[in-house]
């Protein structure tokens, strides 16, 4: 099972690549995150709020913004919970502001964070280490922050590693069961691009 989140185009400076897929989620439409030209073979296509479920996979599409002024800026952003091998694996999108207590209840027993944490466009560090201590997720994914090639300028990783204090390590894949989680603390898992 493939699942592809927030396939990109090329106006940022970064290679695309082009595989095939059985689920997309797309967390809000804008060029750099809806890139469904990149996704070979005939995927179930999520694109917005609500609850879905296709090949035993449970996905549920919460409503937030894109920034901190309820999307006035930016406009809407999706925020996706998938169940997947029994793992709850939540995937941010380009989260702009802080989590209300009612995101916050739709996010509990997370496994896996992947959360935004360059800034600008996103939430910064600090946003994100604040999210990370509300939802205590076992392992946290920083995404969208600067790399090498990015044209667009966002805070690097550093920053967000020197705020957060957590165990980190690096992985071209993550390879993971629900047995092989951390138990007692959270870690960051670094994804080299």
């Amino acid at each position: 099972m493939i699942i592809a989140i927030d396939p990109y185009d090329d106006s940022y400076g970064l290679k695309v690549p082009k595989f095939s897929a059985d689920i997309v989620t797309i967390s809000h439409n804008h060029p750099d995150h809806n890139n469904l030209d990149a996704i070979k073979g005939e995927p179930f296509i999520i694109n917005g709020p609500g609850e879905y479920e296709t090949k035993n996979i449970f996905v549920y599409g919460i409503p937030s913004w894109h920034d901190d002024q309820q999307g006035q800026k930016r406009g809407n952003n999706t925020i996706y919970r998938l169940t997947v091998e029994d793992m709850n694996i939540i995937h941010l999108g380009d989260l702009g502001h802080t989590l209300d207590d009612e995101q916050l209840e739709k996010m509990n027993g997370v496994d896996i964070l992947m959360i935004p944490i360059g800034g600008d466009v996103t939430i910064d560090a600090k946003k994100a280490n604040d999210i990370i201590a509300e939802i205590e997720p076992r392992i946290v994914i920083p995404m969208h922050y600067q790399i090498p090639g990015l044209k667009l300028k966002l805070d690097p990783l550093e920053t967000f590693l020197k705020i957060s204090g957590l165990p980190t390590e690096k992985a071209d894949k993550l390879k993971i069961n629900k047995k092989d989680l951390p138990q007692e603390e959270t870690k960051i898992v670094i994804l080299n691009p």
